[in-house]
């Protein structure tokens, strides 16, 4: 009887080690699949930011210097305006925003990848043409379709397929902010379930962040691509300058709010013409010809732009960076409903800092101040993720101003949005 019970529990420790054994093998071979995926995020990634480089440095240097055409803003965007409705019209209205993308990957688990290619073409094209929005909605998308077909490839992970397209997600984010905690906070900060436990997610998430983001560091140092925003230095601030902090949140906030009433108009214009893909994209290049001609810092994300605005603002006035932001504020908006889509991120964060520099200008508080509290604050308030939006915004404002930006951001995120008038 002894024997028996001792045999027994033999082969109950033999099938457990087996068990435990063929698990960490999984785990590794898991954990070996998200680093290969962070490699393959960073390429495409830096891929693509190198056409789009290239495209807009032909298309907006190279031909305007040899040609003195005074229209040539108006034409390229609306002509461009015109065949991106065509585009959309044969393959579909995308890329979607980077909400709805990781919302869908929330409610469903999983992101369609039939369309994987002629979303990069709808990504592309208005990036090209000068719209004012980033390039992270149509990156997303396509990401989280690539990492759905690998999903569904790899029998062994389909259980993980949800986890797997969140973490190439994050390693996009990661990459193209080149903020790799930002690519790993964003999606924690959303109240999404998790399959694997905790400490797993937090290895898996970091190991293809940090290969993405090592790609892509590698690819730039040999290749080369233009990384437009710059980490900005601050002198250590009297206690008087904090004074300002509060005033400044509240100006970035009404800035969101301002984002929010955009948003719903030009929602609401987009649903009265749903129907005329061709018409509201050509309305929509119209625009940002028009906007380009007189004020062309709205064009583009604005992520070059920062520096010049930072370096130029007594030239600029105060007026006038207002003046920009405001308009870049409608552009965005304009853009991303008439089908010239993209993120918005690149475009509020640029508004942020024109208005902080007109802040400046205002009150005789130092530039860099004025605007990574008002940055703060407005992100924050488009964002609702205070760590997250510091995070983001610590790729351009020093470490010192951690304090008062966490002070802006949990106030964007805790003085709610008026549902009414602003609503999503």
């Amino acid at each position: 009887m002894l024997y028996l019970i001792i045999m027994d529990l033999i082969r109950k420790i033999e099938k457990n080690g087996v068990s435990s054994m063929s698990k960490l093998k999984n785990n590794s071979l898991f954990l070996l699949y998200t680093v290969i995926l962070g490699a393959f995020v960073g390429l495409i990634v830096w891929s693509f930011l190198r056409v789009m480089n290239l495209g807009i440095e032909f298309l907006w240097k190279t031909v305007p210097s040899r040609l003195d055409f005074p229209l040539y803003t108006l034409c390229v965007c609306t002509v461009g305006g015109v065949l991106t409705g065509l585009w959309k019209r044969k393959f579909g209205d995308y890329p979607e925003e980077l909400s709805a993308v990781m919302g869908t990957v929330k409610k469903t688990g999983r992101y369609p990848y039939h369309n994987v290619f002629s979303t990069l073409g709808s990504a592309l094209f208005p990036l090209l043409l000068g719209a004012s929005v980033g390039p992270e909605a149509g990156l997303t998308g396509v990401i989280a379709g690539l990492c759905s077909w690998v999903g569904d490839k790899l029998k062994a992970f389909r259980r993980e397929l949800e986890e797997l397209t969140a973490i190439g997600l994050s390693a996009t984010l990661g990459t193209i902010f080149r903020s790799p905690m930002f690519g790993f906070m964003e999606p924690l900060e959303s109240d999404s379930d998790t399959v694997l436990p905790k400490t797993s997610k937090i290895v898996l998430y970091f190991a293809a962040i940090l290969s993405s983001f090592g790609v892509f560091i590698l690819l730039n140092r040999l290749f080369g691509i233009s990384v437009g925003t710059e980490s900005m230095e601050i002198e250590k601030q009297s206690l008087e300058a904090y004074l300002f902090a509060l005033p400044l949140t509240l100006t970035g906030i009404a800035a969101g709010y301002l984002f929010f009433a955009f948003k719903k108009l030009c929602s609401a214009l987009k649903e009265r013409f749903e129907k005329y893909i061709i018409l509201r994209a050509a309305c929509g290049g119209l625009m940002l010809g028009l906007a380009g001609t007189f004020l062309p810092l709205t064009m583009f994300s604005g992520e070059h732009q920062i520096a010049e605005v930072m370096d130029k603002m007594k030239a600029i006035g105060a007026v006038t960076l207002l003046a920009i932001a405001v308009v870049k504020l409608l552009l965005t908006n304009i853009c991303i409903e008439s089908g010239l889509k993209g993120g918005h991120f690149f475009p509020v964060i640029f508004c942020g800092v024109s208005i902080g520099c007109a802040m400046s200008l205002l009150l005789g508080v130092n530039a860099v101040f004025c605007a990574a509290i008002v940055t703060t604050a407005l992100v924050g308030h488009t964002l609702k993720k205070p760590l997250a939006t510091v995070l983001l915004l610590m790729i351009i404002f020093p470490p010192r101003l951690i304090p008062v930006m966490l002070f802006a951001a949990a106030a964007a995120r805790f003085i709610p949005t008026p549902k009414k008038l602003f609503s999503e």
